[in-house]
C-alpha cells in the first residue's frame, strides 16, 4: 500500500474539488477519509488539497513542474475507480507535450 500512494518527483500538488452536500461527491469524501491518510505519510512534502464548493462537480487535479496540470473528472465513479485515477494521475509525472 506504501509504494501505490508514493508520488512521482515532478508532482508539485494534487488538489480534489466536489461538493460537500450532494451525493454526487459521497465517493470522493469516501476515497479521501479512506486513503488521505496513507497519502500524506507517504509524500509530507507534497501539498493536498481539499476544497469543497457547492454544486461543483467532483475533480482532481494534479500540478506538476514547470506549473504543468492535468485533471480527471470523478463523477460517477466509484472509491476504487477514484482510486486508479488518481494513482495514474501521480505516477505519470509529467503530462506528454502536445
Amino acid at each position: 500500500m506504501a509504494s501505490r500512494y508514493a508520488f512521482n518527483t515532478g508532482l508539485k500538488e494534487l488538489r480534489f474539488l466536489f461538493c460537500h452536500s450532494s451525493t454526487h461527491g459521497d465517493a470522493t469524501r469516501a476515497f479521501l477519509k479512506r486513503a488521505y491518510p496513507a497519502m500524506k505519510k507517504n509524500n509530507p512534502s507534497v501539498p493536498i488539497l481539499i476544497r469543497e464548493a457547492l454544486d461543483v462537480e467532483p475533480r482532481v487535479f494534479a500540478r506538476y513542474e514547470f506549473g504543468k496540470e492535468k485533471q480527471e473528472n470523478l463523477l460517477g465513479l466509484s472509491d476504487k475507480e477514484i482510486e486508479q485515477k488518481v494513482t495514474v494521475l501521480v505516477k505519470d509525472g509529467l503530462p506528454q507535450q502536445s
